[in-house]
């Protein structure tokens, strides 16, 4: 089969390799769309610890199964699934109490040592297959994993109906979040985005308002939420400025691992300002599928580019270029 293969940091071919063979409990899947995301950039740059080369690229996807191992029960040959990437040994501390996302020994398809979908097929183990309706497009399938790392965000902030939320960045991520947020009943939801190209499908997707800068927004005391979906240092320093007394700050962008920010102690401490991280998917991904098939997302303005296994430098180029939402890989193009 033709797949995109990173073969060590900064150096990628697109070549032929052996199909995959599926295990006894494994899946093949034959892909039909691949979300590219930040965490891909990391891996291709080598910035991403878990990291195992030569490795295939690709975590956010779907497709049809194609083959099953013998022990498979929960799938058959011709479902369209999407599939969530984690892998988790199930038993070291982290995931004997359920927080599987922060596994000791944390792996992921696409992204640690196992083999992404920026490939014709991939196996992947039958439990991370989830069945799709047949009549939705193929290619939003994959935008389910995005979708439930979303989910596990607010998950994160325990949120109540009719808070007040500011949002930094207008991207996939940025926007998917305001989305869930104004279908859980937001008071207001207001979006930091510097990019004024992007105002406009905010404002239709999910905002309120947009600014280039939180100093255009007006909301007395502060925003009861206050969500980072950028990683960038000045943004985080901002945006911990702008939450209100007894709120909370989201940590939901990725910021490079030597990434240092500063803010006021003290002020965390005589607001009672709480301070979370998500990190991946957790319990979500089942949630987020149904999330997306009730239409709770806008999934046909989200992707915005697609292209061919052996246009991935130039899905990469677009990707760090900003322009447009979700940029994909379809490997029948």
């Amino acid at each position: 089969m033709k797949a995109v293969v990173i073969d060590s940091p900064n150096e990628l071919t697109i070549k032929k390799i052996a199909d995959p063979t599926p295990k006894a409990d494994e899946v093949v899947v034959k892909v039909d769309a691949c979300g590219i995301c930040g965490t891909d950039i990391h891996v291709l740059r080598g910035e991403f610890e878990p990291t195992r080369y030569p490795i295939v690229p690709g975590h956010e996807f779907c497709g049809e199964v194609v083959g099953a191992g013998r022990g498979v029960r929960n799938l058959k040959t011709g479902d369209f699934v999407a599939v969530d990437p984690s892998l988790f040994d199930g038993s070291c501390r982290q995931c004997r109490a359920g927080h599987f996302n922060l596994c000791e020994n944390w792996n992921a398809i696409g992204v640690g040592s196992a083999n992404g979908a920026c490939a014709e097929f991939v196996a992947v183990p039958a439990a991370n297959a989830f069945r799709l309706p047949t009549d939705i497009p193929r290619d939003w399938g994959a935008l389910v994993e995005p979708l439930s790392c979303a989910v596990h965000g607010l998950d994160m902030i325990e949120g109540r109906v009719a808070d007040s939320y500011l949002i930094y960045g207008a991207g996939t991520m940025g926007l998917m979040l305001g989305q869930l947020i104004r279908h859980a009943g937001a008071s207001q939801i207001d979006v930091v985005e510097r990019n004024p190209a992007r105002h406009e499908l905010a404002k239709k997707l999910a905002a309120d308002s947009v600014a280039v800068t939180a100093d255009e927004l007006r909301h007395q005391g502060g925003w009861d939420v206050v969500i980072d979906a950028t990683g960038v240092v000045p943004a985080i320093e901002d945006g911990l400025q702008r939450v209100a007394r007894g709120g909370t700050f989201l940590m939901f962008g990725v910021a490079n691992a030597d990434a240092k920010a500063t803010f006021s102690p003290f002020r965390v401490y005589n607001d009672e300002i709480k301070i979370v991280g998500s990190m991946a998917v957790l319990h979500s991904f089942e949630r987020a599928l149904a999330l997306l098939v009730r239409g709770v997302i806008d999934c046909k303005a989200m992707i915005t580019q697609q292209f061919g296994l052996d246009d991935y430098p130039k899905a990469i180029e677009a990707f760090l270029g900003g322009k447009g939402l979700k940029t994909q890989v379809k490997p029948a193009l």
